[in-house]
């Protein structure tokens, strides 16, 4: 009995993972929000208010 290659499998297989690799690091690229101060942000859009 001969060895038979399964081609399509290997090809969805490798595509599913470098579709999650990809999907991964789009995600990192996105940079991360710390530390954001609400009441800063509020007082901000107070002042640019008072100033129109």
């Amino acid at each position: 009995m001969g060895v038979t290659k399964l081609l399509r499998k290997g090809r969805k297989n490798r595509a599913r993972s470098n579709n999650a690799t990809e999907a991964i690091k789009q995600l990192l690229r996105k940079p991360i929000i710390k530390n954001v101060d609400v009441e800063a942000i509020k007082a901000s859009f107070a002042e640019k208010k008072a100033a129109a």
